[in-house]
């Protein structure tokens, strides 16, 4: 019951400035322009200054600006993830037993979308598919074929997984199999790092363009081809965890 009890003591506490004008920060871009309620102007804020009504999470903001974060690549998870405590409190269920089905419907809805930005962003891949989505949409297209440089080396192991499924495993020749699968496992894994590792260097090269701040055609030609490249060597990633995950299923 501890946590319950600070969760109602920080939802009253919120009540409580909601005409102080805290020094605290709240940033976020979280309701509508307009109240649902009294229909007075909101500007932000989790609630109205008028009637203190739960506002809706606005469906026109992205997962980075629902935690105040700019849309960065590199995020300290220590910090998303008190953030997402922080907001989590506010949208209790507990505060909220009492009022009305409206607001209950909100502060659930709002907690439901926190919890979704949150499991994407804390994730670096899913957190730059999620960039990608938003700054160039069609982000999530599963590659078809192996990556070029790994083409005639897919093949071949398509070809011996066939073999091997096809094969007594107890047999010598089973085992044999089962052991050149395994030292592929090891060798894709290894790319597969290779290329989160490669993921890195472009997110940081990403944030260290958005923070420039410029609205140059040299600026926006980078960022495209930022953006194709994280395209590119996130379908790449996908494709070849596609496949050790299907070796992993196949000789455990």
């Amino acid at each position: 019951m501890a946590g319950c009890h600070a969760c109602l003591v920080r939802a009253d506490s919120m009540m409580d400035h909601r005409h102080t004008h805290s020094t605290t920060p709240r940033e976020l871009q979280m309701a509508r322009s307009m109240c649902w309620h009294c229909q007075s102007e909101v500007s932000g804020e989790y609630f109205c200054d008028r009637c203190v009504k739960v506002q809706p999470v606005s469906k026109e903001t992205d997962y980075f600006t629902c935690f105040g974060f700019p849309r960065r690549l590199t995020i300290d998870p220590g910090k998303l993830e008190a953030k997402f405590y922080e907001l989590s409190r506010a949208f209790h269920p507990d505060f909220y037993q009492n009022k009305s089905e409206t607001e209950q419907a909100i502060s659930l809805g709002n907690a439901a979308t926190l919890n979704t930005a949150y499991r994407t962003l804390r994730d670096p891949v899913q957190r730059a598919e999620y960039l990608l989505d938003l700054e160039a949409g069609a982000v999530k297209e599963i590659r078809t074929s192996p990556p070029a440089d790994l083409f005639e080396e897919i093949l071949e192991l398509q070809d011996t997984l066939n073999e091997y499924r096809a094969t007594d495993r107890t047999s010598e020749t089973g085992q044999q199999l089962r052991a050149r699968l395994q030292a592929e496992q090891q060798t894709l894994e290894q790319r597969k790092r290779e290329m989160e590792m490669q993921l890195q260097g472009l997110f940081t090269e990403w944030d260290a363009l958005q923070d420039r701040n410029e609205a140059t055609d040299q600026t926006r030609a980078e960022r495209d081809r930022l953006l194709k490249r994280m395209r590119e060597t996130l379908s790449n990633r996908t494709y070849v965890k596609n496949i050790v995950n299907d070796l992993v299923a196949t000789i455990g």
